[in-house]
């Protein structure tokens, strides 16, 4: 599956919703050709480079799907998207167009089943409920409750102040009940840290 790249100093993680700014012609291209063909584009976390200018040389292998689901002309001129996360992929292959736009041959990841919150997810879903009081959070329309573990484990691993390569590696997790694991321990170390 060929798949254009949108690389971001942020891990999209699926059905999480992102706002985005476009001004490059590149992107304003793709972004019509998704809108047209009703397809997505995959986000990448950029590990070397910057998101304006020249292909970013180094990103992660492993991104999410983003389908744009509203639109609108920003003051300033520019198109201002709002994307939400569907599907996770590997990155197989990956080339620069001559408009630096890259286009990549991707393998889809299957998400897990989704499984009922347990008792002992109880503080995880109390702190999601606490981070949707936020006005970014709620300006995302983020605000609901997710039902299962793979819903509550996304959300929070989008929404924590993690560092780029813990969010990578949450989003490499193909087991609910791990990830909540894992974002139970950076829970514990950000509170550690006094964040």
């Amino acid at each position: 599956m060929n798949l254009p790249l949108f690389p971001l100093n942020t891990v999209l993680f699926p059905g999480c919703v992102l706002d985005l700014q476009i001004f490059e012609a590149r992107y304003l291209d793709m972004i019509s050709r998704c809108m047209k063909q009703g397809s997505g584009f995959g986000v990448v976390c950029i590990i070397e480079g910057a998101e304006v200018g020249d292909a970013a040389s180094h990103f992660a292998a492993i991104g999410c799907e983003a389908r744009v689901c509203d639109f609108q002309q920003r003051p300033n001129g520019l198109l201002g998207i709002r994307v939400e996360g569907g599907r996770r992929f590997r990155v197989e292959r990956a080339q620069v167009l001559p408009d630096q736009l890259t286009i990549a041959d991707v393998q889809w990841l299957d998400a897990p089943e989704e499984r009922p919150l347990r008792g002992e997810h109880a503080d995880l879903a109390a702190l999601l409920l606490a981070l949707a009081q936020h006005p970014l959070v709620a300006g995302l329309g983020m605000t609901e409750l997710p039902e299962g573990q793979w819903q509550l484990a996304n959300q929070l691993a989008y929404l924590l102040p993690l560092e780029p390569q813990q969010k990578l590696q949450l989003l490499q997790m193909d087991d609910p009940e791990q990830r909540l694991d894992q974002l139970q321990a950076m829970v514990e170390r950000l509170q550690g840290d006094g964040a």
